[in-house]
């Protein structure tokens, strides 16, 4: 995405892709990659977090933000993203799919800054921050960071518009926080399809390492969400964000769980509306949402 642009031209194109070629695409064959590789870098924002003008708050609106539960688990989140992704991106041997990885660690590394910029021009005062290293294996913390991403955004895109909505975020604060929303949104776009194109393009005799590597990758999630709603922390530092145990009650005023859920699932195809349909859904999460609201008078 060219600088010159406009911030809002800068958006659109964000939220609005269409791959060149027409026709139906192969999922794994070597067009997929380059499908889903064009569409994180063409549409990547080349804002500034050091040049955002922060809006002035009102009292009442300043207490409700500082008071969230949720900055050190946010910065920390971003902290461990951005390692995992750039050590992944550097072991990975394709050129454009190199680039496209190493460019979504750089906006993983950005969304700190946005985080951090905002902590201080708020006066919000985080715990220290533990050491980010390297991961041993590069493959596993990608995938991790790439499912919890896929996880969290989703009730994440729900909550940010309930908070919209009920009026906790101020206007000019969601204005200004949008476009890292939406950066999820193209991260996790991204990420679906790289699991489906890295899989299939694996000989068949690899296939279920990378099944049992996957079910690992869910397990330790589920593990550490399980843990954080009982209030666990087994390192001593804050984990993966778990958004909606920590701000749900506080940023929905009030609002049910179908309601949620399906405000989520809204979100979800809104906020992938835009990108070229041949592209793959994250629909694990979206499935299960779908099912529980079923069940939920």
């Amino acid at each position: 995405m060219s600088d010159t642009l406009t911030p809002a031209e800068a958006d659109h194109a964000m939220r609005h892709w269409s791959y060149g070629s027409t026709g139906k695409i192969q999922i794994g064959s070597l067009q997929h990659k380059r499908m889903f590789c064009e569409m994180l870098l063409t549409t990547h924002n080349p804002y500034k977090p050091a040049v955002i003008d922060w809006p002035a708050l009102a009292p009442a609106a300043l207490r409700r933000i500082t008071s969230l539960p949720i900055w050190d688990i946010a910065v920390q989140t971003e902290g461990r993203a951005s390692i995992r992704v750039s050590t992944y991106a550097a072991s990975v041997h394709d050129p454009l799919l190199r680039e496209a990885i190493t460019m979504n660690g750089a906006e993983e590394a950005r969304h700190k800054i946005v985080l951090s910029k905002l902590v201080q021009a708020y006066g919000i005062e985080l715990a220290p921050e533990p050491p980010y290293p390297a991961p041993d294996d590069a493959l596993r913390a990608w995938m991790l960071t790439g499912y919890s991403e896929c996880i969290d955004s989703f009730f994440a895109f729900g909550l940010f518009e309930a908070a919209k909505q009920t009026g906790y975020f101020p206007g000019e604060l969601v204005e200004t926080f949008e476009p890292v929303i939406q950066e999820e949104a193209r991260h996790i776009l991204f990420f679906a399809n790289w699991v489906a194109w890295y899989r299939r393009s694996l000989p068949w005799y690899k296939r279920p390492w990378f099944f049992m590597k996957t079910a690992s990758v869910w397990f330790s999630l589920i593990r550490d969400r399980i843990s954080l709603a009982r209030g666990f922390d087994t390192s001593g530092a804050a984990q993966d964000m778990n958004f909606p145990a920590n701000v749900g009650d506080s940023v929905g005023g009030g609002i049910s769980a179908k309601a949620l859920i399906e405000l989520c699932l809204t979100e979800n195809e809104r906020r992938m509306g835009g990108y070229d349909a041949r592209l793959l859904r994250p629909t694990t999460v979206p499935w299960l949402a779908g099912i529980a609201r079923r069940f939920i008078k």
